[in-house]
């Protein structure tokens, strides 16, 4: 789509078209990138977005236990005959 850039106070902007706005899970604030000479316009996002939820869900599938459990009872030779306990 072909689209004009249009002065706003001593900046620069383009209208982006509502169907652009729909098919792009935009809101209120985005991420501006600039990428190979390219501005790259993205949903703003929080790091760790959604994790509470994905945690959640783990463990209603009981899908959070530890992996490698018998790693925390491996003690090296060193912990058994140098370290005070």
């Amino acid at each position: 789509m072909k689209t004009k850039i249009v002065k706003i106070g001593n900046s620069r902007g383009i209208r982006i078209p509502k169907s652009f706005i729909d098919g792009s899970n935009i809101e209120n604030i985005v991420e501006l990138e600039m990428k190979e000479g390219n501005i790259i316009i993205k949903p703003f996002s929080t790091p760790r977005e959604g994790w509470d939820i994905a945690f959640q869900e783990m463990r209603r599938m009981e899908d959070d236990v530890l992996l490698d459990s018998n790693s925390l009872n491996i003690q090296t030779k060193w912990e058994n005959d140098e370290w005070e306990w």
